[in-house]
């Protein structure tokens, strides 16, 4: 009985820290011009960061020793997020000839960036989150500004990829500087959470791991080609609260689109399309309405693609809505569009 009930602690656990993972990649994702409150993403990573670790552990060793380690053991590890990721390498990783594990256990041990984020967070999880009030009493330890060293990290990722320079300053592509970054990062912890849930699919943690393995299933079915495309900011208060401005197209507007001299559309879809796809729906179609209002429809709904279109008809861009991958520019429909 004793057994059973640590099994159910260890799910519930291990539920509640996926659950603070997708939303903290959700408010990551939700950081923009307008949203620099990074406290909220930190908080929730770096604490189901080391949740989800600590399960790790004790199945792992629970696989190995037939029992679940001591309290003093996880204790010695402590709060350090890479400490606890240096343990499971060492120690509880296992890998074979398939090369998808291979790859996974090169990047949880050799990937330079994801030790730079999460040593981040595992700073502020166990100090940095009190900087401002340590700063301000005159503590004698003052942790890292965590924010400081996130944003170093962000402008690294600036400098690596110059085009972002150009975009910042075009009020039309500004905001794809964010989802760019964000999805960069997400990018990384993606890859580092499908190397730790493929563990608990393949069966390297054994039958007890295994049963727990459906909890992992959404990040460790991510592959190469799904990376940075799910949308985490849809599970997140903000995003569902915010009114999402887009229109439901009518029959009037289709007349007026095939009537009106002063607007020009094109169809085009995804198969046809020479260049990186941004969109989740396979086609859409691009409009210009007066030689300056740049609208796209996706699926019968319209968007603005510039901003002038946005700010003149009210409308939320793609990404925004949530139509487009993060990560993702929209740029060459703009040009598109204002070709027509």
């Amino acid at each position: 009985m004793k057994d059973v009930i640590k099994d159910f602690a260890l799910l519930d656990e291990i539920e509640a820290a996926t659950k603070l993972i997708k939303l903290g990649l959700g408010e990551l994702q939700n950081i923009n011009s307008s949203n620099d409150f990074y406290y909220l993403p930190f908080q929730l990573l770096s604490s189901g960061f080391e949740r989800i670790m600590k399960c790790y552990i004790c199945l792992a060793y629970f696989n190995v020793n037939n029992k679940f380690p001591e309290h003093s053991y996880l204790k010695g590890i402590g709060h350090n997020l890479l400490d606890l990721l240096n343990e499971i390498n060492t120690n509880y990783y296992t890998t074979d000839y398939r090369p998808i594990i291979v790859e996974d256990k090169i990047f949880l041990t050799q990937n330079d960036e994801l030790k730079e984020l999460i040593n981040i967070l595992s700073e502020f999880g166990k100090m940095a989150r009190y900087y401002n009030l340590d700063l301000i009493t005159g503590a004698t330890k003052i942790s890292i500004d965590p924010k400081k060293e996130w944003e170093v990290f962000e402008n690294k990722i600036m400098q690596s990829n110059p085009k972002l320079y150009e975009k910042i300053m075009d009020w039309d592509l500004s905001q794809e500087v964010y989802y760019f970054i964000s999805n960069y990062i997400i990018i990384i912890f993606e890859k580092y959470l499908g190397a730790l849930s493929r563990q608990f699919i393949f069966g390297y943690l054994g039958d007890k791991g295994k049963q727990f393995s459906s909890t992992f299933f959404d990040f460790g079915m991510i592959y190469e080609k799904d990376l940075g495309k799910t949308d985490y900011r849809k599970i997140t208060t903000r995003y569902k609260e915010t009114p999402k401005k887009v229109h439901k197209r009518t029959l009037l507007d289709e007349i007026e689109r095939k009537t009106n001299l002063n607007f020009k559309s094109l169809k085009i879809i995804k198969s046809e399309y020479v260049g990186e796809w941004p969109f989740y729906a396979d086609e859409v179609i691009v409009e210009c309405r007066k030689k300056h209002w740049c609208i796209i429809t996706i699926e019968g709904y319209d968007y603005a693609l510039n901003g002038s279109a946005k700010g003149h008809y009210k409308l939320e861009n793609p990404h925004d809505a949530g139509v487009a991958v993060g990560g993702k520019s929209i740029g060459e429909f703009i040009k598109i569009a204002l070709e027509l």
